[in-house]
């Protein structure tokens, strides 16, 4: 038997251990990255009539509908807490949503990019050591407005001050409240029930119990 892969994740004193992927970590990732698509490709029609509304009561506040598209990154990252895992959920996703085909195009995988990066960058900030909701929170409003800018630039580059200002903060609020919060509720729901016993959320959750 390898006795590498049976090392607890949150081994002290060994941090390269830690932070090293094993193959359920790799195949965990990219269930979640391949499930979050579907959500993406749900919400890629699903968005237009609510935004549409919103986005009549103030210019830029159909950034409030970003939020189903930034989850990924922040469950990706709560549940694998590796470097990359964000990144790379968020990513995949977006790969998927625009090899299947919507109306971006391949601009959605930069906005995956981007989005996934904001959200990583908290976890990292944090040294992947806390997944607290707070971190969770940041970690979505991060991808928020990391996708709020990429839009502006990708997609409203006449747009003038007041409907740049009102999108990114409307895009920030949404990945703080759904991807930020609705993930953690999401990871928390799925460690209850034991199907992420093999990972550091799951026993986390085992212990609060």
């Amino acid at each position: 038997m390898n006795t590498s892969t049976s090392v607890p994740e949150t081994t002290s004193g060994a941090p390269s251990r830690r932070f090293t992927w094993r193959v359920v970590d790799i195949v965990v990732a990219s269930v979640i990255g391949v499930a979050c698509s579907v959500i993406f490709l749900i919400w890629n029609v699903g968005y237009e009539l609510p935004g549409d509304l919103i986005g009549a009561l103030l210019p830029g506040l159909g950034g409030l509908m970003a939020g189903p598209w930034l989850i990924a990154g922040v469950i990706g990252g709560l549940v694998i807490r590796k470097p990359g895992a964000a990144l790379y959920t968020e990513l995949l996703a977006a790969v998927i949503s625009a090899l299947v085909g919507n109306q971006w195009g391949p601009l959605t995988i930069v906005s995956g990019l981007v989005q996934g990066l904001g959200a990583e960058l908290i976890f990292a900030l944090f040294l992947y050591a806390s997944f607290r909701l707070p971190v969770a929170l940041l970690a979505g409003a991060a991808a928020g407005l990391g996708g709020g800018i990429n839009d502006r630039i990708n997609w409203y580059p006449g747009a003038d001050a007041l409907f740049t200002t009102v999108y990114i903060a409307s895009t920030t609020v949404s990945g703080l409240v759904i991807a930020g919060l609705g993930g953690w509720a999401i990871v928390r729901g799925l460690a209850a029930t034991g199907a992420l016993n093999r990972f550091a959320a799951g026993r986390a959750a085992g212990k609060r119990v």
